[in-house]
């Protein structure tokens, strides 16, 4: 790392590491990376964080979008799209979800139609964190109707920066503002922004969504300063950080926060109640077991294994904990879990868990769709029957409305 300068620009800084393949060491060389076996990417951001120096940026381009364009990309898409996601420069959001398909994101119905040398986008989706200043989004869109539906959906990279796209911000009931719902009215992509094949938008969503599973905690980075000199890249990654997180402040909350339940506890004089403790040790046992699946996912990663079933597992898991998070602190505070004010402290950050965990359990997919997927991919069971699944979307839409 003898190329490290602090007094580099984090820009700067980025682009020498991407293109000394250093940003991702266990890509290939045509994805900026360096061939590396996968457990590389760790021992290299490791090295690159003792050193005072600054890697990845965050974010959903990183996490989502640029995994799965190495996977599912075109040699075109991976040398236009990947090395400015690399360098932070281009940032991304995740437009799957729709109003009008719940957890069913195969029944989407915002449409994608060929003119020229470009497809036209109309429709609406919703639940988009970060649209409101995102350069791309993850799209996928219905390109045929005429076949069932997971066989006409198609997956685009769409530039956010254009008319017919309008960003509406939605307020949520603990108060906070994370999400947004994005209109799309004759927005426009190039047709090499398609990625993977036509019409194959299913499988290649897949891959994305098998990212988004994966056991992984949204941990803020700890940054080393250079001895004894002042660092730009540095500082403008804690400037960056500090604007990211601003959209996951309450997601601790969400997860349940665990780690105040015995604190809690002894505060409210109820540490003793027997009923209390059992089910503060089951929450706790409960928890720590699920950490232990999560690092063996983790270790699976690092030899190199792509994300699969498993991922859903720990999904149901953490939707699990955040219930019982949420019957303990509600037994712990009893009324009182619901004032935004209060003598203790963390008395609003309980009422703010009790508002704010029921997301945990649709976020991402919900534990209907977790369950389905344990069941046909880990324990081999029939899929569901669906009589729709073999029929042209065109007439279910149809049958639906």
């Amino acid at each position: 790392m003898s190329n490290w300068d602090p007094t580099l620009s984090l820009q700067a800084w980025r682009e020498l590491l991407v293109d000394a393949g250093w940003a991702v060491p266990s890509w290939s060389r045509q994805c900026f990376g360096r061939d590396l076996p996968a457990w590389a990417d760790q021992v290299v951001a490791d090295e690159i964080r003792l050193i005072g120096a600054v890697g990845q940026p965050l974010g959903s381009g990183m996490s989502l979008a640029a995994p799965t364009i190495v996977e599912h990309g075109s040699d075109e898409l991976r040398h236009l799209i990947l090395r400015p996601t690399l360098t932070g420069e281009k940032t991304w959001c995740q437009l799957f979800s729709e109003p009008g398909a719940g957890s069913d994101l195969a029944g989407l119905s915002t449409s994608a139609v060929l003119d020229g040398d470009e497809w036209v986008i109309n429709g609406q989706k919703v639940w988009n964190t970060s649209a409101h200043h995102a350069d791309y989004g993850m799209l996928v869109a219905r390109t045929s109707w005429d076949v069932p539906k997971h066989h006409g959906v198609s997956y685009f990279i769409l530039p956010m920066h254009q008319p017919g796209i309008e960003v509406r911000g939605i307020k949520q009931m603990n108060r906070h503002a994370s999400f947004n719902e994005v209109f799309l009215t004759d927005a426009r992509i190039p047709a090499n922004h398609l990625v993977g094949t036509l019409n194959d938008g299913w499988r290649v969503a897949r891959a994305t969504l098998a990212h988004e599973r994966t056991f992984s905690t949204m941990r803020r980075p700890k940054f080393v300063e250079s001895a004894g000199k002042q660092s730009r890249a540095v500082s403008e990654a804690e400037a960056e950080a500090e604007e990211h997180f601003k959209t996951y402040v309450w997601y601790p909350q969400r997860a349940g926060r665990v780690d105040l339940v015995i604190e809690r506890a002894q505060q409210h004089g109820v540490a003793h109640d027997l009923v209390i403790r059992q089910e503060i040790a089951a929450l706790i046992s409960f928890q720590r077991t699920s950490e232990w699946t999560a690092l063996r996912a983790r270790a699976a990663r690092a030899l190199g294994r792509p994300p699969g079933p498993e991922g859903s597992l720990g999904k149901l898991a953490a939707s699990q904990v955040a219930r019982m998070a949420h019957r303990v602190h509600t037994l712990i505070s009893g009324a009182n879990g619901m004032l935004t004010t209060g003598d203790h402290p963390h008395d609003a950050t309980i009422a703010e868990v009790l508002v704010s965990t029921p997301a945990q359990s649709i976020a991402g997919g919900t534990d209907e769709i977790q369950k389905s997927i344990i069941g046909e991919k880990i324990l081999g069971l029939a899929r569901e029957s669906d009589p729709s699944l073999d029929l042209p979307y065109r007439e279910v839409a149809r049958r639906s409305q």
